[in-house]
């Protein structure tokens, strides 16, 4: 956590306050929060997007009741990392943006423009004394007209396009490998594989509980069963 000296301490009281070299401690503050979650993991592929987690495991917890992984239209879906309240709320705000979008156009909306609905809103809570960050980052991933789309929100509402990307308390490993090992025009196959390869080494939990979604060019939003999963499984 960034370290607050004595003569900083009261401008993380609120929101609205910057500290006199310009940082908003709540906001940081939420950034820590996300570092604080599960792994989460999107790749881009030839025609599609993958995104993976881990989900939370506990011996009389039923897993399908943990939602990491939001499905928010047909072509569109996003794993979050940090605080999985705030990550529900602001999920299903874009999917009424969606559906809004796609009554009032005959069409579906692209993955930017519904990134930014979830990031205007984020921001918000920046902006005004009562209000808290939101302590979630989403990787959004979808497949519009324009292709293949893997779009980072974080606590401050800033967006950002990756090919692939990490969030949560492993990034940092799980950044450095697919530094390493991605290509452009990867199969479905191989990004899976390099997913599942990423969780299993920067999470301790067991390969039941990997989450994993795919979104491809032509076809629905798609989750995978761990059946499905274990065969990638080494």
């Amino acid at each position: 956590m960034p370290e607050i000296l004595p003569e900083y301490m009261g401008y993380d009281r609120t929101i609205a306050v910057f500290s006199p070299d310009g940082r908003l401690f709540q906001v940081e503050y939420a950034k820590e929060a996300v570092k604080r979650g599960t792994t989460c993991v999107g790749i881009v592929f030839k025609d599609g997007v993958l995104l993976a987690t881990v989900k939370p495991t506990e011996s009389l917890m039923v897993q399908e009741g943990v939602e990491k992984i939001f499905q928010i239209d047909d072509h569109i879906g996003c794993v979050a990392a940090g605080y999985l309240a705030d990550a529900r709320v602001l999920s299903d705000l874009a999917r009424v943006r969606a559906q809004i979008h796609r009554i009032t156009y005959e069409e579906e909306i692209n993955v930017w423009n519904l990134s930014k609905v979830i990031a205007d809103r984020m921001q918000i809570s920046t902006l005004y004394a009562g209000l808290r960050p939101f302590g979630v980052s989403f990787l959004i991933g979808g497949v519009d007209k324009s292709g293949s789309h893997l779009i980072e929100t974080d606590p401050s509402g800033m967006l950002y396009e990756w090919y692939a990307y990490a969030i949560g308390r492993g990034a940092t490993l799980a950044n450095k490998i697919l530094k390493q090992k991605w290509k452009h025009n990867m199969s479905e196959n191989d990004s899976i594989a390099l997913a599942i390869d990423i969780l299993l080494k920067t999470e301790k939990g067991s390969k039941e509980s990997i989450d994993l979604a795919i979104i491809k060019k032509g076809e629905k939003f798609k989750k995978y069963t761990y059946e499905e999963i274990k065969k990638f499984l080494k």
